[in-house]
């Protein structure tokens, strides 16, 4: 047992009748770990981006809920008002009235 371990170490079985078959069993592994390597460095790249994008969207999802707040308060009436007093334009003390047209069939 211990001749066959050595034989391995020394590599004899890589120069022996019939090493061909070794050699591409070797290459073979070989192109299987190369592939495996660049399947997880791919992996690893796809879970920086995803962390990133929800970082991201963390913080848009945050400016949209600000701009909204905003826009809401700015739509208030007592807010509009307010612009447009400083506009020159006030409210009309008369209430709105409205307009009706008949057409020519009533």
């Amino acid at each position: 047992m211990s001749k066959g371990v050595i034989d391995i170490i020394k590599g004899k079985f890589l120069i022996q009748d019939g090493a061909f078959k070794n050699w591409s069993f070797i290459l073979f592994c070989a192109i299987l770990a190369l592939v495996m390597i660049a399947s997880s460095h791919s992996a690893d790249r796809k879970v920086y981006r995803i962390a990133e994008l929800k970082t991201q969207m963390k913080a848009l999802r945050s400016e949209f809920v600000d701009t909204k707040k905003d826009v809401m308060q700015l739509k208030m009436e007592s807010n509009v008002t307010k612009i447009m007093t400083k506009r020159g334009i006030k409210l009309s003390e008369e209430p709105p009235y409205e307009i009706i047209v008949k057409s020519k069939s009533e």
